[in-house]
């Protein structure tokens, strides 16, 4: 079991570009060396161990393209801000006791733009949510412009989950934004791979530019235990939005859909979970990340490891 687990933890990181630095040698060597792979193993297993355990690991995700203006982008982060200074979301930060929550935020836009625009914070208390509030008060646009690359944002959440001092019982990456993906990997791909790894993908979709713009969320970028999609109607409708969906990704708060219009729904019974993009029901399961610089801007659009 302990193998199979390494085997799949071990696929999970090569393929999203998490591994170790140092360890690809090793890779190649435990094709023909068994004894080799245990040693490997022992060694990923205790890297694991090395991690803080925290209730939840959650990457905040947002949107900075082109379609959203800088009074939007405001909205947005207003919106975060104001959530985490709210009683209910303390209370929820609170109720995960001495192990708390583990939150980084990301700002993304094309399939060669992320940005670690507030690195990992631990919160345990009301007074810590209120401090992170103040970071995001004080954090800037680091990305203004450029395509839709949804799949290019849950690779590079993935990333942070996999290399931070963490080990969250539940991971989550939560992405907020108004449209469908326009280029580089087809989300629903990198979303399928997340999943496996054990990382929920959550959705806020802001409908001011195309009003089915959740239905496609659903479909193509939700996906894992419990995965969920808010909506709001437009960036004055956000903070809300962002409110509801913070107390119930930090409270583990089941939370039940209608069935996806989406190929990828499973069409299962209501309220049951589901594989990727399919009716789902919220529920509880029992080396540190690089400088907060963009993405390696060499990549071309569309060249994602696996694909």
């Amino acid at each position: 079991m302990r193998r199979s687990l390494a085997r799949t933890v071990l696929g999970g990181m090569l393929l999203f570009g998490g591994l170790p630095a140092g360890f690809a040698g090793d890779v190649r060597a435990n094709d023909q060396h068994p004894e080799r792979s245990r040693d490997f193993a022992a060694e990923l297993a205790q890297l694991s161990a090395q991690r803080q355990v925290v209730d939840l690991e959650l990457v905040l995700a947002v949107d900075a393209s082109s379609s959203v203006s800088a009074e939007e982008f405001d909205l947005q982060m207003r919106g975060f801000a104001d959530a985490f200074r709210d009683p209910a979301v303390a209370a929820a930060i609170r109720a995960t006791g001495e192990l708390g929550v583990a939150i980084a935020m990301i700002q993304w836009s094309d399939n060669r733009r992320q940005h670690v625009a507030i690195d990992w914070q631990h919160l345990t208390t009301a007074e810590s949510a209120e401090r992170y509030a103040d970071l995001i008060d004080t954090t800037p646009r680091f990305l203004d412009g450029g395509g839709t690359a949804i799949g290019g944002a849950i690779e590079f959440g993935v990333r942070l989950i996999e290399r931070n001092a963490f080990e969250g019982v539940r991971k989550v990456i939560d992405i907020s934004g108004d449209g469908r993906a326009n280029q580089g990997a087809q989300p629903a791909k990198l979303r399928d791979l997340a999943v496996l790894q054990g990382i929920t993908i959550n959705g806020l979709a802001i409908l001011n530019e195309d009003s089915s713009v959740d239905a496609y969320y659903r479909s193509s970028v939700i996906g894992g235990t419990g995965a969920f999609v808010m909506t709001a109607n437009n960036y004055e409708d956000f903070a809300a939005a962002m409110l509801e969906k913070l107390i119930k990704e930090i409270g583990a708060v089941p939370v039940a859909h209608g069935p996806s219009d989406g190929p990828s729904d499973t069409g299962g019974p209501e309220g049951a979970p589901t594989t990727p993009g399919g009716t789902q029901l919220a529920e509880r399961t029992g080396t540190l990340p690089g400088p907060a610089t963009d993405r390696d801007a060499s990549r071309e659009s569309g060249d994602l490891p696996g694909y």
